[in-house]
């Protein structure tokens, strides 16, 4: 009887372990009202809560965030996770109007995470854009970002909407084979320092079928970065797409391997720009950089490489950067010019830019200003296809104005 009460016992436990396994592999779901989160409420703790218990699993997870509207102080989710799991936003979260904090909603140390739904991630801005002054002052508070997410790997971000952070709506740190998806990006053409997305330390990150309007930078890829691509984007309101600004600091390391393509620009600032200090503190490349088919809509600077750029005269521009910048090609590119400048290719005199390529630009102004042109310095660039306006007519004017 021993011998069958344990054979018993055993296949006893074994159907349970199969009965547990098929369930959790369909995936366990944690809605976060399973851990007291209730609408019009803020959210925090059960969001927290529910993650812990998520990121536990040993089978894929969810976290799910249903629809309603919720308030959100500063979320710090955490891994690493025993198993993939999925952030899950189909609700509003809402942060609190007092501009403190770091984020939102921060992600870090997870592999195989999905963040989805039609949710919001409303950053409240107004009050702290208000309180905003660091275009004006090197040193000055830093508000709070919808999104961060640092040091995630092997991960998508899709269909999700951030609108009216207070500072960058998502900001990447250390992340790789990272892809966004579907995004949608909303504030306000004069908020400052509202990046949409910014790109630091990373490497594989694709950035796809995504519409930013914003007061800043539409995307911003700044140092320490690899293969970064980014297509299928529309832009505007707001400063463009750009690399950099590079060199204001001693440990930044080179950008290598970037691919802007198939996107749209509408009343931006800028189009699709380079742009490194002068007097730059690092000194590093900046190479295999690539803007092909790409429309311009009433863009006031649509193709330029400024290695002067120095807003609010921060810097000396009297000594050159020290950025080198090599292997850049512009191409296919068309539409309208809000300035008779449509093209401005300003290089370091003492690292002039090398292998530079511009084909097939077809650019037109209508303004009163006098004709299309371009300008150059410091660079000789290979020329083919379409040319309008002709390519480096005329020198650049030095110590001119830089675009924000």
């Amino acid at each position: 009887m021993g011998l069958r009460s344990n054979f018993v016992a055993l296949l006893l436990l074994f159907l349970l372990l199969v009965s547990n396994s098929k369930a959790q592999s369909s995936g366990a779901v944690f809605d976060v009202t399973s851990f007291g989160a209730k609408p019009d409420a803020d959210i925090t703790g059960a969001l927290v809560s529910a993650w812990k218990e998520g990121c536990a699993s040993i089978t894929p997870s969810k976290v799910l965030i249903p629809k309603g509207s919720y308030g959100l102080s500063q979320s710090n989710l955490k891994g690493p996770c025993k198993s993939s799991i999925e952030l899950q936003i189909e609700g509003t979260l809402q942060a609190p109007s007092d501009p403190k904090g770091d984020g939102l909603l921060i992600l870090e140390y997870v592999d195989r995470l999905t963040v989805s739904g039609m949710g919001v991630l409303d950053g409240q801005g107004k009050e702290g854009w208000e309180k905003n002054d660091c275009h004006l002052k090197k040193i000055c508070t830093k508000l709070p970002m919808n999104l961060k997410l640092n040091f995630i790997t092997n991960s998508i971000v899709k269909d999700i909407t951030s609108l009216d952070s207070k500072n960058y709506h998502i900001n990447l740190l250390g992340c790789k084979n990272l892809t966004f998806d579907h995004v949608t990006i909303t504030a306000p053409g004069d908020s400052p320092n509202t990046d949409g997305i910014h790109v630091s330390s990373s490497e594989e990150i694709n950035i796809l079928n995504t519409n930013i309007a914003t007061g800043d930078d539409c995307i911003s890829v700044g140092d320490t970065n690899k293969q970064i691509v980014i297509s299928d984007v529309t832009c505007g309101p707001g400063h463009g797409i750009s690399i950099g600004s590079l060199g204001k600091y001693s440990k930044e390391k080179e950008v290598v391997g970037v691919t802007v393509k198939k996107c749209k620009l509408t009343s931006t600032t800028n189009g699709v720009r380079i742009k490194t200090w002068p007097d730059s503190v690092g000194t590093f490349p900046a190479s295999d950089m690539h803007f092909e088919d790409i429309e311009m809509v009433n863009v006031s600077n649509p193709v330029i490489i400024d290695q002067e750029y120095c807003p609010w005269n921060q810097c000396n521009r009297k000594v050159p950067s020290k950025i080198k910048i090599s292997k850049v090609s512009f191409k296919n590119i068309r539409g309208t010019s809000a300035t008779p400048v449509a093209v401005k290719i300003v290089c370091s005199k003492s690292n002039p830019c090398e292998e530079v390529e511009v084909a097939d630009i077809d650019l037109t102004y209508s303004g009163s200003e006098g004709p299309i042109k371009s300008q150059c310095a410091n660079v000789k660039p290979v020329i083919s296809g379409k040319q309008n306006p002709p390519i480096c007519g005329e020198p650049a004017p030095l110590d001119g104005p830089s675009t924000d």
